[in-house]
């Protein structure tokens, strides 16, 4: 049914423990086929580890960061199924996120499928003995605290959703807005599935990233990245859906409730 693709980052410490926690739970997931890609520290062993694809070669800028215009057309060429997805590799993904998945697929062929992430301290590596998303669920709502809009960490497409993307550096800010603002210029409906599934994304720091968080969110790949967007005006958020994914079903986004009004903004930049 889906392609689930990803680029980990080295597999060292934490990071490393709260990646392998997050692909396995993804190979719990039912009809899906997972593809790690790059070359670091500890991807092609953990992709041998869960008889996963591996794919190692991937472009990358001046800072040797990988380029996310070259991951998803990799993940389109090798993907099989007509939806992809593409997830950070700190996200545990649960039952919910594929039966979210499916209920829109009966109703829509081309949409995007984003939402909100839960922010979650895992120190240790997840047992995924039997109820072990009972269990991360309750402690997700009495522990974790959901995530601003404007970060988004997993995207449900059609493989023919995008067209053209930019050189965007991966892991730096900004792309993931520029995919919503993308995804609207190109009239495919953006579904915000955060009231129907529970992504846990395990809190971790940016010593991974040239200068940390501050060089993540204002370095010279970020402020690239930023101009590549387009600048503020067409930095989207998850607020800005045309869709909710409630349990009734498909619902259209009542703009006038979306806190910050940025759809109104979108809609007077580029005419929708």
């Amino acid at each position: 049914m889906l392609t689930l693709f990803t680029i980990p980052k080295p597999f060292h410490g934490h990071i490393g423990v709260i990646q392998r926690s997050a692909i396995r739970s993804w190979t719990l997931l039912p009809d899906v086929r997972i593809v790690l890609l790059g070359d670091d520290a500890g991807t092609g062993e953990t992709a041998r580890e869960l008889s996963i694809e591996h794919r190692p070669a991937v472009a990358r800028n001046e800072y040797g960061t990988p380029r996310l215009d070259d991951l998803f057309e990799q993940a389109r060429q090798c993907s099989g199924t007509s939806h992809l997805c593409y997830v950070n590799a700190d996200i545990i993904l649960m039952s919910d996120f594929v039966e979210a998945a499916r209920r829109i697929m009966r109703e829509k062929k081309r949409f995007l499928m984003v939402g909100q992430r839960t922010d979650l301290d895992v120190r240790d590596a997840i047992e995924f003995a039997p109820g072990w998303e009972d269990r991360l669920r309750a402690e997700a709502a009495t522990q974790g605290s959901l995530h601003r809009p404007t970060g988004i960490d997993y995207f449900v497409y059609h493989r023919d959703c995008w067209g053209r993307i930019p050189p965007f550096a991966i892991g730096r800010f900004s792309w993931d807005n520029w995919l919503i603002h993308r995804a609207r210029q190109m009239r495919v409906p953006v579904i915000d599935a955060t009231a129907c599934v529970i992504a846990i994304h395990q809190n971790h720091d940016y010593s991974h990233a040239r200068g940390g968080a501050k060089g993540a969110r204002g370095g010279p790949e970020a402020r690239e990245n930023f101009r590549l967007a387009g600048g503020r005006r067409l930095s989207l958020t998850i607020w800005d859906s045309t869709h909710v994914l409630t349990a009734a079903g498909l619902e259209p986004r009542r703009f006038e409730a979306a806190l910050g009004g940025g759809i109104w903004s979108y809609r007077r930049a580029v005419g929708a």
